[in-house]
């Protein structure tokens, strides 16, 4: 299933024999292994050889190294370097900080620093509201990890994490103009990680909280909500959960079914199947069954986690029991933050008509999307290789943007609503098909759309 991509890019330099046949013979040994080029260009000529950068695509770094292995490999060809693109691009980093003012001279100087900024810092000692009009405190977010749970990677640490917040910081400037930084705490205790974003706040509007495990993310987020008086965000929880209601709400409207007659199912019940059931709920589906591990969540399990206690309490009306096969029966909605390779075809034919299968599980979904498309009528992944990608980014930026420019203190499940509702909206009826139930993540209108409605739903909030 999986298929070669920029992900796994590399420019590999070889020296090949100067015949005409040379070109020829470094493509197809690229080909018959299964890479994809996507650019040969020769950067040195000699009599007795050409030097020539092979710039292609794979699935994964042993594919990579099966590319190379097939280039040098062939008569008269040496390879001298192999650069995978993917490590070139976070050399050094992939943010950096700038002023926002000019320092050309002595004037500028003394009114950005010593002796005028006194006079700034004394009116935020004297009003401490001020500090959202007068620091970057009015434009910037803490992306906060613990690398507890770094992608689908786990418990990496913080260091490792850094990539990844890194990355979330230059999303958020991308799309919605928001300065964001990663804050990388050396510590997975509860309590420490709580006490170090309250020391952190003052200097920032709103804090998102990434890869953080799951059940440990839902005390830090409730207890830096109730603490801090800026919006606590946890982006594996809700950003997800607010692209999955949008996405379903257009993906009703294909298969022309009120969410109120739906019986839904939660594969996984972390962090993001959590936030998906919650928010779901909201909707008032006729039914959600949540499944993890052990099966279909009921009380009668006897789940001591607050959070599977909780999602007990509130789905499963009926009672039922049994496994991810059980629960799929009669359904007309799966979506799954689980595990790849979980059922097929077979188990999707048990579904309602015109089902409708989020497997969003990455890179491997629960279902091979084209076995799902045999029977569901829309199909969703996490992926950016099928249609209909259920991507995060669609989301944080303009909640960010919107809580920020509300001055907000908090964030709602209104306002969450809100930008669910604002993600779908982007998708207008003129193309909205089973193949496009949300935009692009480069989509312009995506952010400022999300932004909108969030800060509306702040005012009606206040």
């Amino acid at each position: 299933m999986p298929v070669p991509g920029p992900g796994y890019a590399i420019t590999v330099r070889v020296e090949a024999p100067p015949s005409a046949s040379s070109a020829g013979d470094l493509t197809s040994a690229v080909g018959r292994v299964g890479g994809v080029i996507t650019a040969f260009d020769v950067v040195e000529s000699h009599p007795d050889r050409v030097v020539v950068d092979i710039t292609c695509n794979s699935v994964s770094a042993n594919h990579a190294q099966d590319i190379t292995d097939a280039l040098e490999a062939l008569p008269g060809v040496h390879v001298r370097k192999v650069s995978d693109r993917t490590f070139l691009i976070h050399l050094g980093g992939k943010i950096e900080v700038g002023p926002k003012v000019p320092l050309r001279n002595r004037d500028d100087l003394s009114r950005a620093y010593t002796p005028g900024v006194a006079r700034v810092c004394t009116a935020i000692a004297e009003n401490p509201a001020d500090a959202r009009r007068l620091t970057i405190k009015r434009n910037t977010v803490a992306v906060v990890t613990d690398g507890s749970a770094v992608l689908g990677l786990g418990n990496l640490g913080p260091a490792a994490a850094l990539p990844v917040m890194e990355g979330k910081a230059a999303l958020f400037k991308k799309f919605a103009s928001v300065d964001a930084w990663p804050v990388c705490l050396d510590t997975q205790d509860t309590e420490e990680l709580i006490k170090a974003v309250e020391w952190i706040a003052p200097a920032y509007g709103g804090i998102n909280l990434e890869d953080i495990a799951a059940p440990r993310c839902f005390e830090i987020e409730a207890r830096l909500r109730e603490k801090l008086d800026i919006p606590v965000f946890h982006d594996d929880q809700h950003g997800t959960a607010i692209v999955v209601v949008g996405a379903l709400r257009n993906a009703l409207r294909v298969v022309n079914k009120p969410i109120e007659d739906c019986k839904i199912v939660v594969c996984g019940v972390g962090a993001a199947g959590s936030a998906i059931v919650r928010l779901l709920l909201l909707k008032k589906p006729a039914d959600v069954l949540a499944v993890d591990v052990d099966g279909i969540v009921h009380p009668e399990r006897g789940d001591e986690d607050p959070n599977l206690a909780w999602i007990a309490a509130h789905t499963n009306r009926e009672g039922a029991r049994g496994g991810l096969h059980d629960a799929l029966v009669g359904a007309d909605v799966f979506i799954g933050v689980s595990a790849p390779n979980l059922f097929g075809a077979e188990q999707v034919a048990t579904m309602a008509a015109d089902p409708v299968v989020f497997a969003l599980a990455n890179p491997d979904p629960e279902v091979d999307p084209l076995e799902a498309q045999r029977h569901a009528t829309v199909v969703a992944t996490g992926r950016s290789d099928y249609p209909n990608q259920i991507n995060n980014v669609l989301a944080f930026p303009g909640v960010f943007r919107g809580l920020l420019d509300a001055q907000a203190h908090k964030i709602t499940d209104g306002m969450m609503l809100a930008a669910a509702d604002a993600v779908a909206d982007v998708v207008d009826g003129d193309r909205l098909n089973a193949s496009f139930i949300v935009p692009s993540v480069f989509d312009a209108a995506v952010a400022p759309a999300v932004a909108d409605a969030v800060r509306k739903a702040a005012g009606e909030a206040e």
